[in-house]
């Protein structure tokens, strides 16, 4: 699917430090920002979101994503110096990740960041398992080993999806008002973030306002805005997606995102999944708000999709 959320790295000699990860990608970051610049220049009825505001937005999102990759290493490093029973595969699949991951250059894109800590934590979650298992087998435990494999989640944050990557829809000038040909003079561009490509964040204007305000109390509680992955999808993007996904797709022209009144948040790493504190946070007081997860989008659902909210004002 689309863009998903980035990471960052962190040290200290083995460990690197938030001011040596900052000044590594400083070039970088400034080149960004110039992309950024010039992307939200060109696009047609971005002028709610200038380009300073789209350079600091990119520089805010590749600085937090780093710090979440960060967080993984010091937790796998962490776990492989306290690991004494596992030798084995286990082991070298997580120092292999961390390796790879801790040697991400700085003009890694946010999809190879974001995958890269997805793996060093599944890497992780695999040598917890292991451990218990050897610690099991190192106990005074009865002759009869039994051991018990933890039920697998009823719903998985892991994507099968190998098509091509969607993007969020600028509105256009001359837009009828119909769902995905919404004018600029109808929506807002969000403050906080752009995608992959540089383009803003578009929502209707009632309901861009509203997502601002819940940003503001989301960012107090958990410390970082409020991840976005889709908002506004035009018409021509609701017919790409349609033909991508087929049944799974709104068809093109009811699409709740082609009234600027949905967001898809990041599938990737699972911030957002199934019973995470950013989750049930959004679902206790997104309503607050006006924004909702709609039923047929819950874990028992006709199409359950943990990332997708839709404002109901």
């Amino acid at each position: 699917m689309a863009a998903l959320l980035t990471v960052a790295l962190l040290g200290d000699g083995e460990r690197w430090t938030a001011r040596t990860a900052v000044a590594a990608h400083e070039q970088a970051t400034q080149e960004a920002g110039q992309a950024v610049r010039a992307l939200a220049a060109d696009a047609t009825g971005a002028g709610s979101l200038g380009a300073a505001q789209s350079a600091g937005a990119a520089l805010t999102l590749v600085t937090t994503a780093r710090t979440n990759l960060a967080a993984e290493l010091d937790a796998a490093r962490s776990a492989l110096a306290a690991d004494t029973v596992t030798p084995g595969e286990p082991r070298a699949a997580l120092e292999a990740e961390t390796e790879a991951a801790a040697a991400i250059g700085a003009s890694a894109s946010p999809a190879s960041l974001a995958a890269a800590t997805a793996r060093v934590h599944a890497a992780r979650a695999a040598l917890a398992a292991a451990q218990e298992t050897a610690t099991d087998q190192t106990s005074d435990s009865p002759a009869v080993e039994t051991v018990t494999e933890a039920a697998p989640p009823a719903q998985s944050c892991a994507t099968t999806y190998t098509g091509p990557p969607f993007y969020t829809s600028a509105p256009t000038a001359d837009g009828d008002g119909s769902n995905g040909h919404l004018p600029a003079s109808a929506m807002t561009a969000l403050s906080w973030s752009v995608d992959d490509l540089g383009t803003p964040f578009y929502l209707r204007s009632d309901a861009a306002a509203a997502l601002e305000r819940l940003n503001t109390a989301f960012t107090a509680e958990f410390g970082h805005p409020l991840g976005l992955d889709l908002t506004y999808r035009d018409y021509d993007t609701q017919v790409a997606m349609r033909a991508a996904l087929g049944t799974i797709a709104a068809e093109p022209g009811t699409s709740t995102h082609g009234t600027g009144l949905a967001i898809d948040l990041p599938e990737l790493p699972c911030s957002y999944g199934w019973d995470t504190p950013a989750r049930d946070w959004l679902l206790q007081h997104g309503a607050d708000y006006g924004w909702v997860s709609p039923s047929w989008a819950r874990a028992s659902g006709s199409n359950p999709e943990y990332w997708h909210y839709e404002y109901r004002g």
